[in-house]
C-alpha cells in the first residue's frame, strides 16, 4: 500500500515534518509494511521555510539582518537540496512579532531586512528565490527592502528617504543604477495568496494597515504615500503594478517585488507542490493525508489541506484530513477533494493539553483513519 503524508504543520506546536511523522506512526501501527511518503507541506505563510527545507533535503540559514524598526535580528531562511534556491519568510526578518504591541507603527517600520535577506542569498550563489510574504509589519512598499538591494529613493533635495511608508510621500527620483546586478538573473516567485491591490478601500494600508498599528488617519496618510510612490516608479521605471492582484501584499510589498525583482506571484500551496515534487509522489497512491491544525471553510480558500486533496484527486486518490479542531463551517472542504474530516481530539480537551500531546494524538487519529480505511478495502 503506498500512502502519501502530506501536512501542513501545526502553528506554534508542531512542525510539517513532525505532524507528517506522527502520521506516519499512526499508519504503520495498521499497515506496517505501508510504503509512506512524507512530503511536508506549507502555502506560503509561517512554516514555510521549514517545510521546504525538511521536503527536500535542504539546509537551514542564519543572517543577522534589520527588524522592522531597525534593530538587529537573527533571521532565518533555508536553501534548497539543489543548493541554487533560497526561501524566504519576509516575516522572519520584518515581521509584526517582531514588533511589540506598543510600538507598532507602520509610518515608519521598514522592509529593509528582508531585502538583506534576499542579497544574503545572493551571496551564497543562489539563482532562484521563494518567497513568502504573509504576517508582515511594514506599509512601506518594499521600498526598504529595494534600498537594501542597491536602489536609490530620494527626495526633492537628492537625499535618500528614510526607512518606513510615511517618508515615500516625499519621493521624488527612483534611481536603480547601483541596483545589485546579480538580481538580473535571479528567478523570483513570490508564494501569497492575497489579491488585494496596492491602493483604495481593498489596499495595504486599508485592510492590513489597522493591525500594524495604523489609525484611520494613518490609514488615509500611508494610502497616499503608497499611491505616489506608484506614480514616481511610473514616471521613473516605466512599470504600474499599482492594481495588479496581490500588489498590495504585505504592506505593498508585493508590487515592490513585481517592480525591483522581476517576481511572478503564484498562490503559495501550489509553490510548495511544484517545489517539492509532489505530484510525482501522488502518482500510484492508495491514500493521502494532509492535515492542519484548525480546518474551517477558510481551509478550502488556497490552503494546505485542499490543495494537496485537489492535486491528489486528479489521480483518484482518497484524501483523509486530521486537524487539532474542526469547526462546524468545514464542510465546504469536501467539495475541494476531501473525503474525510478527523479531530485528533479523543473528546473535550484542554487547548493546553492537546498541544501538549499533539504528537500522540495525531498518530492516534491517524492508526484510527487507517482502520476504517483497510476495513474499506477488504470489502
Amino acid at each position: 500500500m503506498k500512502i502519501v503524508i502530506a501536512p501542513q504543520g501545526f502553528k506554534g506546536n508542531l512542525t510539517a515534518l513532525e505532524v507528517a511523522r506522527a502520521i506516519e506512526k499512526g499508519v504503520k501501527r495498521i499497515v506496517p509494511d505501508a510504503v509512506t511518503t512524507l512530503k511536508p507541506m506549507a502555502d506560503g505563510g509561517e512554516g514555510t521555510v521549514q517545510a521546504l527545507v525538511d521536503a527536500t533535503g535542504g539546509k537551514i540559514m542564519v543572517s543577522e539582518v534589520t527588524d522592522p524598526l531597525g534593530g538587529r535580528v537573527k533571521a532565518h531562511w533555508g536553501i534548497l537540496r539543489d543548493k541554487v534556491t533560497a526561501v524566504i519568510e519576509m516575516a522572519s526578518a520584518s515581521g509584526l512579532p517582531l514588533v511589540p504591541k506598543e510600538k507598532r507603527n507602520p509610518l515608519v517600520t521598514t522592509t529593509y531586512g528582508t531585502g538583506e535577506l534576499i542579497r544574503a542569498a545572493l551571496d551564497h550563489g543562489c539563482r532562484k528565490l521563494i518567497i513568502g510574504i504573509g504576517g508582515s509589519a511594514t506599509n512601506d512598499g518594499g521600498a526598504g527592502m529595494a534600498q537594501a538591494l542597491g536602489a536609490k529613493l530620494l527626495d526633492g533635495k537628492g537625499k535618500e528617504l528614510p526607512s518606513g511608508g510615511a517618508a515615500l510621500a516625499r519621493l521624488e527620483h527612483i534611481d536603480i543604477s547601483k541596483l545589485d546586478p546579480r538580481l538580473a538573473d535571479f528567478d523570483v516567485t513570490l508564494a501569497s495568496d492575497v489579491n488585494n491591490p496596492l491602493c483604495g478601500p481593498r489596499g495595504a494600508s486599508a485592510i492590513y494597515g489597522p493591525q500594524k498599528g495604523a489609525t484611520p488617519e494613518m490609514v488615509k496618510q500611508l494610502d497616499a504615500a503608497l499611491a505616489h510612490y506608484a506614480d514616481v516608479i511610473k514616471k521613473d521605471l516605466d512599470v504600474d503594478f499599482r492594481d495588479v492582484p496581490g500588489a498590495g501584499a504585505a504592506g505593498g510589498l508585493g508590487m515592490g517585488l513585481m517592480v525591483f525583482l522581476k517576481a511572478r506571484m503564484i498562490p503559495g500551496i501550489d509553490v510548495v507542490i511544484k517545489a517539492t515534487n509532489l505530484v510525482d509522489d501522488l502518482k500510484g497512491a492508495d491514500l493521502v493525508f494532509t492535515a492542519e491544525g484548525r480546518i474551517d471553510c477558510q481551509s478550502a480558500m488556497g490552503k494546505v489541506p485542499t490543495g494537496v486533496a485537489l492535486k491528489a484527486k486528479e489521480f483518484g486518490a482518497p484524501v483523509i484530513a486530521l486537524a487539532g479542531e474542526v469547526a462546524d463551517d468545514c464542510r465546504v472542504v469536501y467539495e475541494q477533494g476531501i473525503d474525510a474530516v478527523l479531530s485528533i481530539a479523543p473528546g473535550p480537551i484542554s487547548l493546553e493539553q492537546s498541544m501538549a500531546d499533539a504528537e500522540k494524538l495525531i498518530a492516534n487519529a491517524a492508526e484510527c483513519a487507517m482502520r476504517l480505511f483497510v476495513c474499506k478495502v477488504k470489502e
